[in-house]
C-alpha cells in the first residue's frame, strides 16, 4: 500500500488528494531592460503589490502576456493531476474571469475545482512574472484573495474525502493552518508539507518540531531550510532527524539531487541535470509531484526520487511552470522504462 493512501483508498474506496495552499495566476511577459527600468524595485526579486500597481503596469506591456496556474500548492497539484492523480485543492479565488480560468484548468487535466471557494471581495491573486532577455525573472505579486481564505471556511471542509493532504510551508502564515492540520489528521488523513522557503522556516523554527512530529506524514525540506530548522550538521543526521519525526523525510539538494529515508529505507538520487536552465522558480515544486506521484504509484524511495528529478529537471527549461504536452509524454516514457 502507498504511503499516501489514507483511510478511504485502504478501506476501498478512490484515492483522493487535496492540495493546500495560496492559487496565484501566473501572467508571464517577455520584456527588455529598458521596459523594466520603467518598473519600480530591484530586478530579479519579487515585491508585493497591490492589483492596482499590478493593472498599472499591465496596461503598458509591449505585447500580450501568457496566463498559467501557479501558485506553490497550485504547481505541486496540476502537475499531479497531468499524471493521473485523483486531485483537488482548498485555495481562495476571486469570483472574476481569471478565477475560473483557473478552476477550468484544473478540470482540463482531469482534476477537481470541488474545493475551492470564490469570493467578490477580491481578485483572484496574480503574480506578474517579467522576463528579460538574459532568462531573468522579475515578480510583482497582488496576493488578492488568496488572503481572505477563514477559519470557518477551513472548518467546513469534508476532509473524510480525502486521503492525503498537501501544504505549502507559505500556509504557516496563515491562521487556518492549525484548522487544517488538526481537521485533517482527525479524517484519518495522511499529511505532507513542503517548507517552502528559508524564511518560512526562520519565521517559524521554534514551533516547526513539534507540528511537524505531531501532524506531518512526508516532510519535504531543500538544503537552506533542513539546516536553518536543524542547524550547521551533516545532512546525513538532518535527515535522520526529519525522518525521526515522520513516515518519509527528503531534502533536495539542488544539482547535487536528493536524499531520503522512510524507516530503515535510505536513499540518494542524483539530479537530471539541464545547462542551460530557463527558469527554476517552479522546481521544488515540480520535485514535489514527481516524489508524490512514486510515492502514490507505490514506488520505493530511490524511484520517487528519481522521478522528482525528472518532472523537476522538464520545469526548468521552460518560463512559468507549464510542461509542454510532448514533454509530459516524455517524462511518463521514462518514468515507465526507469530511466
Amino acid at each position: 500500500m502507498s504511503i499516501l493512501h489514507g483511510r478511504n483508498s485502504e478501506q476501498g474506496g478512490a484515492f483522493q488528494l487535496l492540495g493546500v495552499g495560496s492559487p496565484l495566476l501566473d501572467i508571464l511577459v517577455q520584456v527588455d531592460d529598458a521596459f523594466l527600468g520603467t518598473i519600480p524595485g530591484e530586478k530579479g526579486g519579487m515585491v508585493m503589490v497591490d492589483a492596482e500597481f499590478q493593472r498599472s503596469v499591465l496596461d503598458r506591456l509591449p505585447v500580450e502576456p501568457r496566463l498559467v496556474p501557479g501558485g506553490s500548492t497550485g504547481n505541486t497539484v496540476f502537475g499531479l493531476a497531468r499524471l493521473g492523480v485523483p486531485a483537488a485543492m482548498l485555495g481562495k479565488l476571486g469570483d472574476d474571469e481569471h478565477g475560473r480560468f483557473y478552476r477550468r484548468k484544473l478540470r482540463e487535466l482531469g482534476g477537481s475545482d470541488e474545493a475551492f471557494i470564490a469570493t467578490a471581495e477580491m481578485p483572484t491573486g496574480t503574480c506578474l512574472s517579467m522576463i528579460t532577455p538574459d532568462a531573468e525573472r522579475t515578480m510583482r505579486t497582488a496576493l488578492g484573495a488568496s488572503l481572505l481564505l477563514r477559519t470557518d471556511e477551513a472548518e467546513a471542509v469534508d476532509f473524510t474525502k480525502y486521503d492525503f493532504v498537501y501544504i505549502e510551508g507559505y500556509m504557516f502564515y496563515s491562521a487556518i493552518m492549525p484548522t487544517v492540520l488538526r481537521k485533517a489528521k482527525e479524517a484519518g488523513c495522511r499529511i505532507g508539507v513542503d517548507l517552502a522557503s528559508f524564511e518560512v522556516v526562520r519565521d517559524f523554527r521554534e514551533s516547526l518540531p513539534s507540528i511537524l512530529r505531531e501532524y506531518v506524514d512526508v516532510i519535504m525540506a531543500n538544503e537552506e531550510e533542513a539546516a536553518m530548522l536543524l542547524g550547521d550538521i551533516p545532512v546525513a543526521e538532518q535527515l535522520d532527524t526529519l525522518a525521526s519525526w515522520c513516515e518519509v523525510a527528503a531534502i533536495k539538494l539542488s544539482r547535487q539531487g536528493a536524499v531520503v529515508k522512510s524507516g530503515n529505507e535510505t536513499a540518494r538520487v542524483p539530479a537530471q541535470l539541464v545547462a542551460d536552465p530557463a527558469d527554476t522558480t517552479a522546481a521544488g515544486d515540480l520535485w514535489a509531484t514527481g516524489f508524490l506521484y512514486g510515492l502514490y504509484e507505490g514506488k520505493n524511495l530511490a524511484e520517487s526520487a528519481f522521478y522528482g528529478a525528472l518532472v523537476s529537471s522538464e520545469v526548468v527549461k521552460v518560463v512559468g511552470s507549464e510542461i509542454p504536452e510532448e514533454r509530459w509524454r516524455e517524462i511518463k516514457r521514462r518514468m515507465n522504462e526507469g530511466n
